[in-house]
């Protein structure tokens, strides 16, 4: 028969595992991200945890970080144009059971926030959430990127994060969306990138996913839908159209990426061969 002390370190124990069930990690990886990480450390304080997984920093990232009393940890820069090869290593760097990643140039807002802590106090959460986000262009909120949605809240144990940019994390089990009506609960993007900044990261990009789609082939018709479709999706489709000249450019832009994308896979087989 189990003796009081017995039942009181019993009941501290299951009370203990609850409450360390409901704790969530934020994950965040950087370099040189001083721009905007003094407001996104501040929209995420009161979180469990704050890791910063950072990528050889060279200017105030990692005196910022300490600052707000992050968990920093360090992930080779070597030649990589995005995070995606050091996500997997960001996530099994935190602690708690459910890790909510963050990029150094967006806000969670409060309503996010305890959303989340409300979720993981189901007993049917699902395993992974996807968030949407709020991003802008020429001063205005794109309505051909919105709901833009990202899969970046999970369950720690057993995810991880192909090397590869645009890609979502390898989750097991089952997935949510928040409602794209509740844009309270979307992330801010603060990174409002401009022409010139859209197109460097276009030749970033694409470049950096030549070798995920290094055996797949287009013809001279894929070079008039693929880019033409795009646009159209992002104008009509998505509503850009409701965004005037910004959302016209925008649009544009999303078909110049493919037919970049398209170009560079062109070039690159015809070298080969």
């Amino acid at each position: 028969m189990p003796t009081h002390e017995n039942a009181v370190s019993l009941s501290t124990e299951i009370k203990s595992r609850f409450f360390r069930m409901t704790q969530i990690s934020v994950v965040i990886n950087t370099y040189n991200a001083e721009r905007h990480l003094e407001q996104v450390l501040q929209s995420v304080k009161d979180f469990d945890e704050i890791v910063i997984c950072d990528m050889e920093s060279t200017d105030r990232t990692l005196e910022i970080a300490a600052r707000h009393g992050c968990k920093i940890v360090t992930f080779p820069k070597k030649d990589y144009v995005s995070a995606e090869p050091a996500r997997t290593f960001a996530i099994q760097s935190a602690t708690a059971p459910w890790v909510l990643v963050v990029d150094a140039d967006e806000l969670v807002t409060p309503e996010l926030r305890d959303f989340l802590y409300q979720q993981i106090k189901r007993s049917d959460c699902p395993a992974g959430i996807y968030i949407p986000r709020k991003n802008y262009f020429m001063g205005k909120m794109m309505h051909c990127h919105y709901p833009d949605y990202l899969l970046r809240f999970f369950v720690r144990e057993g995810t991880t994060w192909p090397p590869y940019v645009h890609t979502f994390p390898e989750v097991k089990g089952r997935k949510e969306y928040i409602p794209a009506n509740r844009t309270e609960l979307a992330f801010e993007h603060l990174a409002k990138d401009g022409v010139a900044d859209i197109l460097r990261k276009t030749n970033q990009y694409t470049e950096n996913e030549l070798e995920k789609k290094r055996n797949k082939r287009y013809g001279l018709g894929a070079f008039l839908w693929r880019p033409f479709f795009r646009f159209f999706k992002a104008y009509i489709l998505k509503g850009g159209i409701r965004d005037g000249l910004p959302g016209f450019i925008r649009a544009s832009l999303e078909g110049h990426y493919q037919f970049i994308m398209l170009a560079k896979m062109a070039e690159k087989h015809r070298i080969k061969d």
